[in-house]
């Protein structure tokens, strides 16, 4: 870094210098970020059209997606740093426990609890749920893995609420989508740590993100104007165990994660500058406006939010430190709004319909952190008995450890002769 950069009024250190993982604000980050994806959820829903900020960003994105990019960046920002500590047996059963225990809950209170209940209000009775070719059993099989392969319905419940005008999203929960995502960027840092590139090739990680930012730009470039989405939004490709994934997201969500994994590798290069978040600020606005937020808003963006996450004022440090249920409010919302939209809740108007939304899904996601992903997380430290077992063989058949056996019983005890200076 230069002295220049020091020297300008509003710089107040590096990352390294002023991250601390006991005292940040990513917690309140997470919270904003995943009520904002209900707030922007809740337009689809009950009323037909995306939120304002489509519209407003010329089709470029909307609330909702920009929630999303903002939890990737924070996701590639702490789980590299989690990939570089741990090793990857341990690093893929926390990564495990994080997503896999809430999603599977949030998947069964649906299927069991909540959509059999907006069934019985459409129907009067619960008979044909179960047995549904569409039903319950077939939704969960395909997509506890979050691969939604076999379709977004339950028993045709929400295909119903369509027809009567009520509701204007086909799934249950449409959240989900950005899941399998976030578990192929996970697959990705734990193959960085295994190669070593986290520790000893750790430029690879910013070449790889300048990598998907030209093709990134090369869309841009060869799109009709600045504002709209660049490139090919309906190609795919299959991946194993995850299934059909959108070539759009893979490279625009693996950008702005690989934005995020650089500052963590780099951060003792990275300045924190209030200027330099001013200027982000300017910059995500005006991409919003004038086009290019892929381009320019991503990255003015990511920084934006790590210059939050250090510079908020203590108080917000505390909020989401023990208790975190931005996963839950993710999760939860979109089918929480889904039953309101059902139930004629959006006749009431925008404010009320959120207000309801935004108090179900609080208390289910609360429920959730504290009867499952809480309870998950505890095992985290926890290591199968054939791998015990393992280990304690090997440090048993260890040279030190066999030294240490064959050495005389009382040779521990004698000690070493004083040394004479000369």
């Amino acid at each position: 870094m230069t002295r220049s950069v020091r020297a300008l009024p509003g710089y107040r250190g590096t990352l390294a210098e002023l991250y601390s993982s006991r005292a940040n604000s990513f917690g309140v980050l997470r919270l904003v970020l995943a009520s904002s994806v209900v707030v922007s959820h809740m337009f689809p829903i009950a009323w037909g059209h995306l939120d304002p900020l489509w519209k407003h960003s010329g089709l470029q994105t909307d609330i909702g997606k920009m929630a999303v990019v903002g939890f990737f960046v924070l996701s590639g920002f702490m789980i590299t740093g989690s990939g570089a500590r741990t090793t990857i047996g341990r690093f893929a059963w926390h990564r495990a426990l994080r997503i896999l225990p809430g999603l599977w809950g949030s998947l069964l209170v649906s299927a069991l609890l909540i959509v059999p209940a907006l069934y019985y209000y459409l129907h009067g009775t619960i008979h044909g749920y179960l047995h549904h070719p569409g039903g319950p059993v077939s939704y969960l099989e395909g997509t506890w893995n979050t691969s939604i392969s076999n379709g977004w319905d339950i028993s045709g419940v929400m295909a119903e609420g369509r027809n009567r005008g009520t509701n204007f999203d086909p799934g249950v929960n449409g959240a989900l989508w950005s899941l399998k995502y976030e578990i192929l960027c996970y697959v990705m840092v734990g193959l960085f740590a295994v190669g070593g590139v986290l520790m000893r090739a750790r430029k690879l990680v910013p070449l790889l993100c300048g990598a998907l930012l030209v093709l990134i730009v090369n869309d841009w470039l060869d799109a009709p104007g600045w504002r709209g989405i660049p490139g090919d939004m309906g190609s795919a490709v299959n991946v194993p165990f995850l299934g059909a994934m959108s070539n759009h997201f893979l490279i625009h969500l693996g950008f702005v994660f690989l934005i995020g994994a650089t500052f963590n590798l780099y951060r003792e290069r990275l300045p924190i500058h209030d200027g330099l978040a001013a200027l982000s600020a300017l910059v995500l606005a005006l991409t919003l406006h004038f086009g290019g937020v892929f381009v320019f808003g991503y990255p003015a963006f990511a920084y934006l939010l790590i210059w939050l996450a250090l510079r908020l004022p203590r108080p917000f440090q505390k909020i989401g430190r023990k208790r975190d249920y931005s996963y839950g409010i993710y999760i939860y919302g979109f089918t929480v709004e889904q039953a309101l939209a059902m139930l004629g809740y959006a006749k009431y108007g925008k404010p009320v319909y959120l207000l309801a939304a935004m108090a179900g899904t609080v208390v289910l996601a609360a429920l959730s952190w504290h009867l499952v992903e809480s309870p998950a997380m505890k095992m985290k430290n926890w290591t199968p008995r054939i791998v015990r077992r393992i280990k304690a063989r090997s440090a048993a058949a260890s040279p030190a450890a066999q030294a240490a056996a064959e050495q005389p019983q009382g040779a521990a005890e004698q000690k070493p002769s004083p040394t004479v200076s000369a």
